[in-house]
């Protein structure tokens, strides 16, 4: 609608220039309008307009000389406090822990720029391995009745499902072995469970999955802010339904995550050799390496740098792909399992789901016009091209399963590699780019806003449209 909008101003200022000035003038001015207009039009196999990545690149030179892509904390640095204070979209977040109707302690994280509160629920998935297709197609449909739930579920903004898979650093495997030995026990037993403790943690990997629910602190009657109290009062009688619902998705016994486990999250994915002390500490009975509490503010890194297609933290280096295409044609369940799975070449691999739902009455604009576009390009030309073809069944099949209740969910993917070394970057890349093939995914790097990309890949539940400086009504439009 703006480029048309763009063109029809463009015609009647051309022929102003042309009665008012000459013909010379209005050429000049039509050679402009047309090169803006190409800018706009013409987009790459990512859907990038000449117009946005001419943007981003201007956006990413102002960072840089601004020097905002640098960050240092701790007590030497100019963060308030000398904390280790979290960089970039989340410096500014707080976090605060609740407890729900069945008491169970849950974070609640409130990002003050955009006024949203997110919850994130641990889930231990039980994996589709000598499980049956029927109890497969089983979770498939409860996990998409569950989706569909949240486009009514008041107040919710966005929700994010993040798998993570890591070395294993093979405490808790000591930890189970060391209380259940018995010391009466033979000694080739002995030796035995000693040698699996020393051997099979290497080359061993743990697999982790959260689900980030994020809600709207404002007030739905009278549009007023809510405070952390009144939120987590609110989100408590809620919680235990939404982690039921989850049992029958095959995500496995769905909990709140306390604000220490999701602490210990984040401090793991900024710094990564800390994974190996915070899981001596839990192995030791302790909370952390000092024996106490890891707080909020001291979660971040110590030094970060954003460049252009990676983003350096403390003792590591990472990459975030955004998905620019989805899968075409029919989508089985085991689509991304090799994507999700731990992969050799990569120290540490999060993959995140991001859905946005949409409200009844918005899914069905957005069904019908879709369907008004596919048929249009129907009826265009005498000879159809397969493609259109196959758009207008799917945009009617959407069309009449949102006639008959269902809602419709806006969805993306962020991948995030991370490695030790600067110089494995090539490696890893080459990795998830041959993972994306056998996901039927088109990916592309987050260039110029590794930083960000790197947070809301996070289990978090950060919105990035929300932050965006672009009204979303523009963005769509263009």
């Amino acid at each position: 609608m703006l480029g048309t909008l763009i063109l029809l101003v463009g015609m009647v200022v051309v022929i102003l220039t042309m009665m008012v000035v000459g013909w010379v003038q209005a050429l000049a001015v039509a050679l402009v309008l047309l090169g803006f207009l190409g800018l706009l039009v013409f987009k790459d196999r990512h859907g990038r307009s000449g117009l946005v990545r001419i943007a981003g690149r201007v956006a990413a030179w102002r960072v840089r000389s601004a020097g905002a892509h640098l960050y240092r904390s701790g007590p030497l640095s100019r963060v308030p406090w000398g904390t280790f204070q979290l960089p970039g979209l989340l410096a500014a977040s707080r976090l605060s822990e609740w407890r729900d109707s069945y008491g169970r302690p849950f974070a609640l994280l409130h990002v003050p720029a955009t006024n949203h509160y997110s919850v994130v629920l641990a889930t231990e998935p039980d994996g589709a391995a000598l499980v049956d297709p029927e109890q497969v197609d089983a979770w498939v449909a409860a996990w998409g009745a569950w989706l569909n739930s949240l486009g009514s579920e008041p107040g919710l903004v966005a929700a994010a499902v993040t798998v993570e898979s890591a070395p294993d650093s093979g405490a808790r495997l000591r930890r189970e072995v060391a209380m259940n030995a018995d010391p009466q026990a033979p000694a080739l037993a002995q030796a035995m469970l000693r040698e699996v403790v020393e051997v099979y943690p290497e080359g061993s990997a743990t697999v982790r999955a959260w689900i980030a629910l994020t809600f709207t602190g404002a007030n739905r009657s009278t549009g007023r802010r809510k405070d952390d109290r009144q939120m987590g009062l609110e989100l408590a009688s809620r919680l235990p339904g939404l982690t039921h619902a989850l049992h029958a998705t095959g995500a496995g016994a769905a909990r709140p995550a306390s604000a220490q486990e999701l602490c210990e999250a984040v401090r793991i994915a900024y710094d990564p050799p800390a994974a190996r002390l915070i899981d001596a500490a839990h192995a030791a009975g302790e909370t952390t390496e000092l024996g106490e509490r890891l707080r909020w503010a001291d979660a971040g890194p110590v030094f970060a740098e954003a460049h252009r297609d990676c983003y350096l933290h403390d003792a590591a280096v990472s990459v975030t792909w955004t998905m620019t295409g989805a899968p075409r044609g029919v989508v089985q369940s085991g689509v991304l399992a090799q994507l999700l799975a731990p992969h050799r070449e990569l120290d540490r691999k999060r993959v995140t789901l991001l859905y946005r739902p949409f409200d009844p009455a918005r899914s069905a604009r957005i069904a019908e016009q879709d369907k008004r576009n596919a048929e249009f390009k129907t009826t265009a030309t005498n000879r159809p091209s397969a493609r259109v073809v196959a758009e207008l069944r799917s945009t009617t099949a959407t069309a009449e399963e949102e006639a008959r209740g269902h809602n419709l969910i806006n969805f993306g993917l962020l991948v995030t590699a991370t490695v030790a070394d600067v110089y494995r970057l090539p490696e890893a890349t080459a990795a998830v780019d041959n993972l994306s093939a056998t996901a039927r995914l088109q990916l592309r790097p987050a260039y110029g806003s590794q930083d960000s990309a790197f947070a809301a890949a996070l289990p978090l539940g950060l919105v990035l449209p929300a932050h965006s400086k672009v009204p979303a009504e523009i963005r769509e439009s263009l």
